[in-house]
């Protein structure tokens, strides 16, 4: 059992490694994702606040993840330009990009009070 978890473990992180290493936009995503939860600490942030920040982070995260993979089985599907593929690397990505734009309204909307009283 536990060799067998140990197994899916190192599986998981050589996944997450080969993320990173090679593709792009998941690491600008890491970077900022980091950049939000420094700031989360610097603040003096509810725990309800920092629920939420962590929950947009990492949805953004798994939804890049899944963007990444569904984007390497079209790949595998066929080199060739095909319409239908273009089409649903497309859709990944406003997935992603939505996620992302309700993760920064979320931040903007936690951190603007805070960001107003120490510019004040």
């Amino acid at each position: 059992m536990i060799r067998y978890f140990n197994k899916n473990f190192k599986a998981a992180l050589d996944g997450f490694r080969e993320t990173i290493v090679s593709e792009k936009s998941f690491k600008t995503m890491l970077v900022i994702g980091a950049l939000v939860v420094a700031v989360m600490l610097y603040f003096p942030t509810s725990r309800l606040e920092k629920v939420v920040l962590l929950l947009s982070v990492f949805s953004v995260l798994i939804l890049e993840l899944i963007n990444s993979a569904v984007e390497r089985i079209m790949d595998v599907v066929t080199t060739e330009r095909d319409e239908r593929i273009r089409v649903v690397k497309d859709l990944m990505a406003a997935i992603v990009l939505l996620a992302s734009f309700g993760s920064a309204v979320v931040g903007i909307l936690i951190f603007y009070p805070y960001f107003l009283e120490l510019f004040k």
